[in-house]
């Protein structure tokens, strides 16, 4: 039976690894980078690298980040009493495109899903613990998208939040149910975000 050659069976298994890929895509992809001049895929594996290299984690936000701390955590001009809670790095972005909101940012890096195997402890909930204790937070704003896992979340963090007499809100459904952050426009975030309440 005939098959690639072992460095393109090597770069089409590659690609089926990420998310989304199939079989068909990633040799669709594996074929084109075949295809591309050498200088673009020398540009494209540097990326790659560099990405690896000299991305972190802030230690503040747990924000994805390549200064420590990130951007927004040393912005003197931000709101510190404010901390709204996300799920990715991709939705810092997502907010801040909407230019409202102007205070600090806490990234869980996911989300609470029992089907998945994530429970809080796999979250970086006792970073956002720490932070509260550490400095004078009025507000916790609760942006978890409005899906059962990010439901279950915010539930979550509501209850351990309110023995701390923090003032607890949730972003508003301007936000398709079972629709991510990433994908929402801005004038539907910035609605969903002024149009925050408390949970009780």
């Amino acid at each position: 039976m005939y098959q690639y050659a072992a460095s393109l069976t090597k770069l089409i298994e590659q690609f089926a690894r990420l998310p989304g890929i199939g079989p068909k895509t990633a040799q669709r992809l594996a074929f084109y980078v075949l295809n591309m001049p050498k200088n673009q895929v020398e540009e494209f594996a540097g990326a790659l690298v560099e990405v690896k290299n000299t991305i972190t984690t802030c230690p503040i936000c747990c924000n994805l980040t390549d200064v420590v701390p990130c951007r927004i955590c040393s912005d003197e001009g931000r709101e510190r009493s404010l901390i709204c809670v996300v799920e990715e790095a991709k939705d810092v972005l997502a907010i801040e495109k909407t230019r409202e909101f102007k205070g600090l940012y806490h990234v869980l890096q996911g989300s609470i899903s029992p089907m998945e195997g994530r429970g809080p402890d796999d979250l970086k909930i006792k970073e956002l613990l720490k932070r509260i204790g550490q400095d004078e937070v009025k507000e916790i704003i609760l942006a978890t998208n409005p899906d059962i896992e990010g439901e279950t979340t915010a539930l979550y963090l509501a209850k351990l939040l309110k023995p701390m007499g923090i003032k607890t809100t949730r972003i508003a459904h301007g936000l398709p149910v079972g629709g991510d952050l990433e994908y929402a426009d801005t004038a539907t975030l910035t609605r969903a975000m002024m149009g925050r309440h408390e949970i009780t």
